[in-house]
């Protein structure tokens, strides 16, 4: 069974930085697109930036170019979000989602975290 865990959300004033880690469990040998998706109250949910399993390919969405940078270490199965220059805009529910085949920025990823809060004040 395939484990998609979170962590590093919190509290942030805006201007400040805040990383996420998202670590992968599953097959042995299995490999996977990573995905960050945020969800804020009232809005669907979004794709913020994605990876492809080797790294070579990422996405972002245009809200978040130049502030944000995904990355992964596959000997850890860990894929990492790097948040810069946070606004109250960037306040969500960050989920990490990963899927052996999908790559990408719709929500068509088989495995899902449970989320992690991300609060930037202003």
């Amino acid at each position: 069974q395939v484990q998609v865990v979170e962590s590093g959300g919190g509290l942030v004033q805006a201007g400040g930085s805040l990383s996420l880690s998202c670590a992968v469990s599953g097959r042995p040998g299995s490999t996977y697109a990573m995905g960050w998706f945020r969800q804020a109250p009232g809005k669907e949910r979004e794709c913020v930036a994605a990876i492809n399993w080797t790294g070579r390919y990422t996405y972002y969405a245009d809200s978040v170019k130049g502030r944000f940078t995904i990355s992964r270490d596959n000997a850890e199965n860990t894929v990492y979000l790097q948040m810069n220059s946070l606004t109250a805009e960037d306040t969500a529910v960050y989920i990490c989602a990963a899927d052996e085949m999908y790559y990408g920025p719709r929500p068509e990823y088989d495995h899902w975290g449970q989320g992690t809060q991300v609060t930037v004040s202003s």
